[in-house]
């Protein structure tokens, strides 16, 4: 238990700083049709870049919403190590969530961490709240910025 205790010390004195930034991630047209088959969302906007091209104002073919943010997991490797004790990272959630910029595809997009709260909800278990946002290169308005909550689970699983 004492684990936990130091680890919550530790991200008590991070809250409201920037915590990570994650390496780019280029979200291309292979990536795009991927998700399209594997979420059975195969919209033209996504899928159809001659049509996209011409008919929608992004000039081409745009990720899907949940696939930018489905990146947040891989996002996420790059940024939180493992604390001492910890045994497994548990997604809980989003409390807030936007999608403010769509991504074009062939573009490359980065996760940004501020720990927003922390609070032990038990002997085995920090919860932990994130704004995230994830950044288009180039772009000044994020693609997405949400709330995201995390369990960090300590001891035996």
């Amino acid at each position: 238990m004492a684990e936990i205790d130091d680890a919550l010390d530790l991200a008590q004195q991070q809250v409201g700083t920037e915590v990570g930034v994650s390496n780019w991630i280029t979200v291309d047209q292979t990536m795009i049709d991927a998700f399209a088959r594997v979420t059975h969302d195969d919209q033209w906007i996504h899928v159809d870049p001659d049509r996209a091209a011409a008919q929608t104002p992004f000039g081409g073919t745009i990720a899907h919403g949940f696939l930018t943010l489905s990146l947040a997991s891989r996002f996420a490797y790059d940024c939180f190590p493992m604390l001492p004790g910890q045994v497994m990272g548990i997604n809980y959630g989003f409390d807030k969530l936007r999608f403010l910029s769509p991504v074009r595809a062939g573009s490359r997009v980065r996760g940004r961490f501020v720990l927003a709260r922390v609070k032990k909800r038990n002997n085995t278990k920090l919860l932990r709240e994130y704004t995230l946002t994830i950044e288009i290169e180039g772009q000044e308005t994020p693609a997405l910025v949400g709330q995201w909550l995390g369990l960090a689970v300590f001891g035996d699983p």
